[in-house]
């Protein structure tokens, strides 16, 4: 247990007092396993990669705006608090002192609102080491305790799926329109979306799916902020220090479980001319949309193969040297939507996605994740995720979306959406 004595107090004239405390701590559990139980499931929080990143739990400060200034009003939002707030950090690492989650709609007219919110205790680990940070809106004496290990959560229990806003008919129905819509011209890529609805008899417990996540798909980044929950295997954009990179995810091949198979599969995938094209119009939108930042850049010539247990992607590492301060966010801004979840030429093809989807994406496939103070931080896009009901927590909303190109078969892309559900779906079901 560390006591550390309470900063001078902000003038009146800063507005309330925002009181941030971060100390290391000698702790090795898992950091999902601090998330505590009976908590309501948008005062969870979590942005976690191969036991490393951050959690946080309950709610000191929140924000929320909606339409097209939604990044700005954020940023603006974010960089008032930074400026009134006490901060005593012995850890000085991205990540600690003042933090916010935040996730963001894909569509400006989107019924959903865009979150910040900053936990009141957050726990984060980076290269073995581990601290904890505490928020407090008075300044006062700050006693902080090791954070304990919270207990197994149940499970989901009698989960029954239904077809969403977008059956599987419909969807195939959209991706057929698209190709017509592509080979007359109107756009080279969209990237059409689909749900389905899953329904318990219980409330999900978040913390369930978190874990059953990092399990499987230990090289996604875990996420939770304000109910929306997902594992994104795609790195929109992160800033540590000066250093930008982003990974870049378009064109994708169904596992079958056989290795053998499977890399013939890999193969076939880094051949493929129709994803290797969606996956040049992806790369190209991130490096347009960073190059007004950057001082240099470095984009391979060809992709990788990222092998996920469900299915393959072919990947591209972008990285680069900051020119400016643009935060995190305002760089998340910038890139948002990527050819990757939009299309190409960029906003003809989010007009044919409002034209041709027929449903709300919400936060799906919009930025998520975590900024501190210095504007450092990592933004994934909201893949392989679902969308907790706020008014039920027994329902939530799961998503997934394929790069339409000339190409595109329906079928295929019908199957592709299934393969990228699985994570969820099996989230949801596994004991």
């Amino acid at each position: 247990m560390s006591t550390l004595p309470a900063p001078d107090a902000p003038s009146p004239a800063a507005g309330p007092s925002v009181v941030v405390r971060t100390v290391p701590i000698d702790a090795d559990h898992p950091l999902l396993a601090y998330l505590p139980a009976g908590l309501p499931h948008d005062e969870l929080l979590s942005w976690v990669r191969r036991g490393e990143g951050l959690v946080g739990w309950g709610a000191a400060l929140t924000f929320e705006a909606a339409g097209e200034g939604r990044f700005r009003e954020a940023e603006a939002w974010w960089g008032e608090l930074t400026r009134r707030a006490v901060v005593r950090d012995d850890v000085h690492r991205a990540g600690s002192g003042l933090v916010c989650f935040g996730s963001f709609p894909f569509a400006s007219d989107s019924a959903e609102q865009a979150r910040l919110v900053v936990p009141s205790t957050i726990v984060g680990r980076r290269d073995g080491h581990t601290w904890l940070t505490t928020v407090s809106l008075e300044p006062q004496l700050s006693i902080l305790e090791d954070p304990s290990v919270a207990g197994d959560p149940e499970p989901p229990v009698d989960v029954a799926f239904a077809d969403g806003a977008v059956s599987p008919a419909d969807y195939a129905h959209a991706v057929a329109e698209a190709v017509q819509r592509i080979a007359a011209g109107e756009v080279d890529k969209v990237v059409l979306a689909r749900d389905l609805v899953a329904t318990a008899s219980a409330p999900i417990d978040p913390r369930w799916l978190l874990r059953r996540l990092a399990e499987r798909y230990e090289n996604t980044w875990v996420f939770s902020v304000a109910g929306l929950v997902g594992a994104t295997p795609e790195l929109l954009v992160r800033r540590d220090k000066g250093l930008i990179t982003s990974r870049v995810l378009a064109g994708t091949i169904r596992r079958t479980g056989d290795d053998a198979k499977d890399l013939a599969l890999a193969a076939s995938l880094a051949r493929s001319s129709k994803d290797l094209e969606e996956h040049e119009y992806a790369v190209r939108s991130v490096a347009e949309a960073l190059a007004p930042h950057c001082s240099s850049m470095n984009v391979p010539e060809a992709p990788f193969v990222l092998h996920l247990p469900n299915v393959m992607h072919l990947a591209t590492d972008v990285a680069a040297v900051s020119a400016d301060d643009a935060s995190s966010l305002t760089l998340a801004a910038a890139l948002h939507p990527s050819a990757a979840v939009g299309g190409t030429p960029t906003a003809r093809a989010v007009e044919l996605i409002a034209e041709l989807e027929h449903m709300d994406r919400g936060r799906y496939a919009g930025p998520v994740g975590w900024m501190d103070a210095h504007g450092d931080g990592a933004w994934g896009i909201a893949l392989r995720s679902g969308a907790l009901d706020p008014q039920d927590s027994s329902q939530i909303t799961l998503y997934a979306g394929c790069g339409i190109v000339a190409g595109s078969d329906p079928e295929s892309e019908v199957a592709e959406s299934d393969a990228k559900l699985v994570p969820m779906r099996d989230a949801l079901t596994s004991r």
